[in-house]
């Protein structure tokens, strides 16, 4: 399925005359498969947490945000794919707007897909995750190690699709996930506070 068509739903949530989010132009996609988790203070405040399969990036909403101990199993709604060029997105995305509210980068980096079928062969990530489960190692500045996602309600019902973000394995690192109004951005040092004040939104 080509990029476009990926991002359909990204595209009609959108008014870009409005909000500065990447309409996505066909990035070049690196060596290595890219993994942003951003923190968004929209309605309710929440991590995005977004992995590149393909040219688009697969996207959940991670309320509680992800944890570097593994007896934390966080809750990941899917949203819409998102163009690989949102993970450089910072900033206010104005109100009115879907998702209005602000942005930050908390952490980005590459992965390395670690999925296997039960005879231990390596199978596609986008597959894998179709199927409801998939492991992968996180190479971030704030996030590294394997984690794992793994669908427990697939929306069949009429009720949302929900899956399950765990780290998988190993110790605990640091002490959970931070304070999201006192995390930092990876890239540009600031806080969801000082991006909102820089751009004019209070």
């Amino acid at each position: 399925m080509a990029e476009q068509e990926r991002l359909r739903d990204y595209h009609r949530k959108r008014d870009f005359g409005r909000t500065a989010e990447p309409r996505g132009r066909g990035a070049a996609a690196g060596q290595e498969p890219r993994f942003v988790v951003q923190i968004h203070d929209a309605g309710t405040l929440h991590f995005d947490f977004r992995l590149q399969v393909g040219d688009v990036l697969k996207s959940w909403s991670v309320p509680k945000g992800p944890s570097g101990d593994p007896h934390d199993k966080r809750l990941a709604v899917p949203t819409e794919d998102h163009p690989l060029e949102y993970e450089d997105f910072e900033g206010v995305i104005p109100r009115g707007e879907y998702g209005g509210g602000t942005v930050i980068v908390w952490d980005h980096g590459v992965y390395e897909p670690l999925s296997h079928d039960r005879t231990g062969r390596s199978v596609d990530f986008g597959e894998s995750l179709d199927r409801g489960h998939a492991r992968f190692r996180l190479k971030g500045s704030k996030l590294r190690g394997e984690y794992a996602l793994t669908r427990f309600r697939d929306g069949g019902d009429g009720g949302e699709e929900a899956w399950l973000l765990v780290k998988a394995g190993g110790k605990a690192q640091g002490h959970g996930t931070p304070d999201p109004r006192r995390a930092r951005s990876v890239t540009s040092g600031r806080t969801l506070a000082q991006v909102a004040a820089d751009s004019g939104e209070r």
